[in-house]
């Protein structure tokens, strides 16, 4: 073969290896999920495409977040239902719960500052995920941002921005797996 041929991945080891790292997701949101929940000072903010396929928010949430959230899972969360395909979970947003259904293809962001660890996945088409917005809308990298309620054994959620102090994350992205 000479260097002039491209060599075509037809593995698609890219989206392969996307898929084995929502795994990873999956994996800690089941630890979550657990009766023992989250161990120390591990908690995982979640950002997704609030317009993916599959993703289920209520209207207010939709019309306020219209292209991402980042959701924080950390002592304050209930009815965490983890699948091989989504993550369900009930949190409070200005004292009102909701409930928030997530495939794992809609996260675009995955982070526990705890361990200093961060998965990003890259987005196929963002335009298809913005069709129902309306001329003149502003879509931005938006984030919730809502002050948890007071410290009590029930969980509630919280949602949080991504902003925080301290060392940077370890972050694995998928370029260092592709051919330039």
């Amino acid at each position: 073969m000479s260097e002039d041929q491209m060599i075509v991945d037809q593995m698609d080891y890219a989206n392969l290896t996307q898929n084995a790292l929502r795994g990873v997701i999956r994996q800690g949101l089941l630890r979550a999920a657990s009766p023992d929940g989250l161990p120390g000072e591990h908690h995982f903010y979640v950002t997704f495409l609030t317009r993916a396929p599959g993703v289920s928010v209520p209207p207010d949430l939709l019309a306020r977040y219209p292209y991402d959230i980042t959701i924080v899972l950390q002592h304050q969360f209930r009815d965490l239902r983890v699948t091989d395909d989504f993550f369900r979970v009930t949190l409070t947003f200005g004292g009102a719960p909701k409930i928030l259904t997530v495939p794992y293809t809609a996260i675009t962001r995955f982070h526990d500052p705890h361990a200093q660890f961060m998965l990003e996945f890259e987005v196929d088409d963002p335009a298809a995920l913005t069709q129902d917005l309306e001329d003149g809308e502003e879509i931005g990298d938006i984030v919730a941002e809502f002050t948890p309620p007071p410290a009590s054994d029930n969980k509630s959620a919280v949602a949080k921005t991504e902003t925080e102090e301290g060392d940077a994350p370890k972050i694995v992205s998928l370029d260092q797996f592709r051919k330039k």
